[in-house]
């Protein structure tokens, strides 16, 4: 199977680190241009060199953008008016006990996880229906469907994200766009790292404290380990290419089987 990106356009949210840069480093190796994104520009430029290393013929635009903001929205849509591919990868996460999360987290959440991918689709969708080809891809999580007790906002905002999908991939029926969710499981990052010394003892070796945290809190995993970042990228660089013209408005999961559903 040979994926084939080229003269393709993607912008990735958050793609400075973590699952956003394994995805940027993905569909920069199946040739598309690579559009990475993140609140500063150092980090940007930091990323976008990490990329060249790694990928040394890929053509990268850094784009520096709160996309939790709707001022910063507007600017990135007037610098890169159209996009191919649109990976709505910014998010956040944090254990909160339920009883102690205000109203200022919770629309926190409902920024950064929902509406500025809301914001971005509404922004892109147009011009990929008028392309008559696209991809969305909205990165959720497993806790859209087994909801945390130990962040239910978190888990709240990214059940959400599934219905944002769905709603979108029926705005763009018949059009040859897709819009796709792909369902994370509990994935090796940064800041996965610092998740799980909230939750298991912090003097533990990191490769003790990983099979402790997948022991006590996240039982249910088949592979029984975290999910390393290039394997959801993995995933998101199919469902990119024109091999997946035929998945649209669908949950895809790649979560170690950690949800309990033979139902994708």
């Amino acid at each position: 199977m040979s994926i084939d990106l080229g003269g393709k356009t993607a912008l990735v949210t958050g793609s400075t680190a973590g699952i956003g840069f394994a995805i940027a480093q993905g569909l920069a190796s199946a040739g598309s241009t690579v559009i990475v994104n993140g609140r500063s520009a150092d980090s940007v430029s930091n990323a976008v060199e990490r990329l060249r290393r790694a990928v040394p013929d890929a053509t990268l635009v850094g784009a520096a953008a709160d996309v939790t903001k709707a001022t910063d929205v507007a600017e990135l849509l007037a610098s890169h008016p159209r996009v191919d591919v649109l990976v709505n990868n910014l998010g956040v996460f944090g254990a909160v006990p339920a009883l102690e999360i205000t109203d200022e987290e919770w629309s926190r959440y409902f920024d950064t996880n929902v509406l500025s991918a809301v914001r971005l689709i509404r922004g892109y969708l147009p011009g990929m229906i008028d392309a008559g080809w696209g991809r969305v891809l909205n990165i959720a999580s497993d806790s859209a469907i087994v909801i945390p007790a130990e962040m239910i906002q978190y888990g709240v905002s990214k059940t959400a994200l599934l219905g944002v999908s769905r709603g979108f991939a029926k705005a763009a029926a018949g059009t040859g766009v897709t819009v796709n969710s792909v369902i994370a499981g509990p994935t090796h990052t940064g800041g996965v790292e610092d998740f799980v010394y909230e939750l298991v003892d912090r003097d533990l070796p990191w490769n003790e404290a990983q099979v402790e945290f997948m022991r006590l809190h996240r039982p249910q995993s088949l592979i029984q380990r975290l999910i390393e970042p290039e394997e959801i990228a993995n995933m998101v660089t199919y469902l990119a290419s024109p091999l997946a013209s035929a998945t649209t408005g669908g949950a895809l999961r790649v979560d170690g089987g950690y949800v309990d559903s033979i139902v994708p």
